[in-house]
């Protein structure tokens, strides 16, 4: 199968769930590392520095956490005053526990997955580009969890 006949959904969503049940399920608190700057991301502004925001998406620490393949969404109370929060998949950059550091930076999507709304596709007549150039740089920032 080539990569115009079989498109795979993102595969962020499944590594966010999985890595936050691991942290669940050693009894961790699991936070979000999120580029507060993307489209669609709803936090308190007050909660932002330098264009980021880490948000604690314990159960104990949220109402109505909900975790699917567009977002993460819950309720949360932000000096005082509930907040609904909605954070899109691809603005999530990292999961880790707060306790440990451990977990993991999400990586870019693999060529191939489906193509969401925010998405650019290439004009049909654009020629495609030799399979030995290096791959493009992601821009997506390395995580360093700083204690």
């Amino acid at each position: 199968m080539t990569e115009d006949t079989f498109r795979m959904t993102s595969h962020r969503p499944y590594l966010l769930r999985a890595l936050v049940e691991w942290i669940n399920d050693n009894d961790l608190t699991p936070h979000i590392l999120v580029d507060a700057g993307m489209p669609g991301v709803q936090v308190p502004q007050s909660a932002v520095k330098d264009g980021r925001v880490v948000l604690n998406i314990a159960e104990r620490a949220v109402v109505q956490l909900h975790i699917d393949n567009d977002g993460v969404s819950f309720s949360a109370r932000f000096s005082g005053t509930s907040y609904p929060v909605h954070v899109p998949i691809s603005a999530v950059l990292a999961v880790y526990a707060r306790e440990t550091g451990q977990g993991m930076a999400l990586p870019d999507d693999i060529p191939g997955h489906e193509p969401g709304p925010d998405d650019e596709l290439p004009p049909d007549d654009s020629p495609t580009p030799p399979d030995d150039l290096p791959p493009k740089p992601s821009g997506r920032p390395h995580l360093r969890v700083v204690k």
